[in-house]
């Protein structure tokens, strides 16, 4: 019988070979249940007897440097697992439930591929408006959308374009997810008065070009980001919103001055990620007279599942996005507080792509599904 030393590096490091993010352990009446996220995904794949649940816990929290004697309140906490050649770090989430503890584990890889703005799936059109934006000395760029839609990698990705040895970069982020070469990172810590509000106002006296805000979370966090997008810097931040267009609504809702978003903004990316169809099981068939009406196509591809996929049909994921850009009209619809609708329909007037037709594009060319493009879309 394996130990629970064993059982636990075991799930690490099955999860990490088949490319989850996250482990979640989910105590039942019976049993442990173990399931692995997958390309956004959660994914079944065991049952651990109940007895050896108290020290999967145990043996996670000694790992985590978590109390082991507390089994009432939330605990996080982090730990370094060695894999081949690689050191990955396991970021843990306990919950107490009504059926004991539930454990989330999320791998981070301290080395990341290097992504590119084609890489990450975004169209031809919308690398041409970001670089044109991103090439800028001041202003700021906002990607935006709900939780693990990808923001935080098209922000990392957007910062290794502009990491040249003539320009300063500092981040201040909740967590470091990746070290970037050259960029000053800089971790919150509310323990010690660390908020991104006040490390951003000590990163202003760090002589940065370009400053990244993991999150703009508060009114505080959001007046200082804007301010500093004032005063020429370029600023990258995350915010979260359901699109590109109810974003600058929702900085006016924070108690930011109208104007002043006008004045700063400068772009704002809008996106989800969807499951890419395999390339190893790729196969075409009939679309169905729906399907017809949507892509305005005969034929359409899906993976048929393959060992290279575990059988999903998938492997891997792209954005699908939108990119509102502030120009002139926009700006002064924002002045006057125009709706989210309404600055929507300015945006796609004045050349945008909504995440929808991004989306129905991707399926076209064959790289995702519209079943994918409507499940992120709940449409």
């Amino acid at each position: 019988m394996e130990s629970v030393v064993d059982i636990v590096d075991g799930l690490i490091e099955e999860a990490y070979a088949a490319r989850a993010s996250d482990i979640h352990l989910d105590p039942s009446p019976n049993d442990l249940k173990v399931r692995f996220r997958v390309d956004g995904v959660l994914e079944r794949k065991y049952t651990i007897p109940k007895h050896l649940h108290p020290e999967i816990i145990s043996r996670i929290k000694i790992l985590a440097h978590l109390r082991t004697d507390e089994h009432q309140a939330t605990q996080d906490g982090r730990f370094r697992f060695s894999h081949a050649a690689e050191a990955l770090d396991v970021r843990v989430s306990i919950a107490p439930t009504f059926y004991g503890e539930n454990i989330v584990l999320r791998l981070l890889t301290n080395r990341k591929e290097a992504s590119t703005l084609a890489s990450l799936g975004f169209s031809e059109k919308d690398q041409h408006t970001i670089r044109e934006v991103l090439n800028r000395p001041s202003g700021m760029i906002l990607s935006t959308g709900p939780t693990g839609s990808g923001k935080t990698t098209t922000l990392y990705t957007l910062l290794s374009m502009r990491n040249t040895s003539d320009v300063s970069i500092v981040t201040i982020e909740d967590p470091i997810e990746y070290a970037i070469d050259e960029v000053k990172q800089i971790q919150v810590n509310p323990r010690t008065g660390l908020t991104f509000a006040n490390g951003l106002r000590s990163i202003l006296r760090q002589d940065p070009n370009i400053i990244m805000v993991g999150e703009i979370r508060d009114t505080e966090t959001a007046s200082i980001a804007v301010n500093t997008a004032l005063s020429g810097h370029l600023l990258l931040s995350t915010l979260h919103t359901n699109s590109a267009a109810t974003t600058l609504p929702r900085l006016l809702d924070m108690g930011v001055d109208a104007y002043l978003v006008a004045s700063t903004i400068s772009l704002a990316i809008g996106q989800r990620l969807v499951r890419a169809i395999c390339e190893e099981c790729k196969d075409a068939r009939k679309t169905t007279d729906a399907e017809r009406q949507l892509l305005g196509a005969t034929t359409t591809l899906f993976g048929r599942g393959c060992e290279q996929c575990s059988n999903a049909g998938y492997r891997g994921r792209l954005c699908i996005s939108e990119i509102l850009v502030a120009t002139d009209s926009v700006r002064d619809a924002i002045v006057s507080k125009t709706s989210a609708k309404e600055l929507e329909a300015l945006a796609i007037k004045g050349g945008m792509t909504t995440m929808r037709d991004d989306g129905l594009q991707k399926v076209r060319a064959g790289h995702t599904t519209l079943q994918e493009v409507l499940r992120v879309l709940h449409t």
